[in-house]
């Protein structure tokens, strides 16, 4: 069992630039915990939402990367 982040657009297309970070993460709490932290540098490199993925299935989202007002 692992967890990995996909990003996407707003629409739901997945961004492809290969400077976005593949970390494959062993819990769900060290994956939730990343993007708690890093979340900022996915938006500034044009990530709109993520899906958590156990293994290839989506755990949840898509999540906006978006800050709430």
């Amino acid at each position: 069992m692992s967890f990995t982040w996909r990003y996407e657009h707003r629409d739901g297309r997945v961004v492809e630039d290969s400077a976005l970070p593949t970390t494959v993460f062993p819990t769900r709490s060290d994956a939730e915990t990343w993007l708690g932290e890093d979340w900022r540098i996915l938006r500034g490199l044009g990530v709109e939402q993520v899906v958590l993925l156990e293994d290839d299935s989506a755990v949840y989202g898509p999540m906006s990367l978006h800050p709430t007002r």
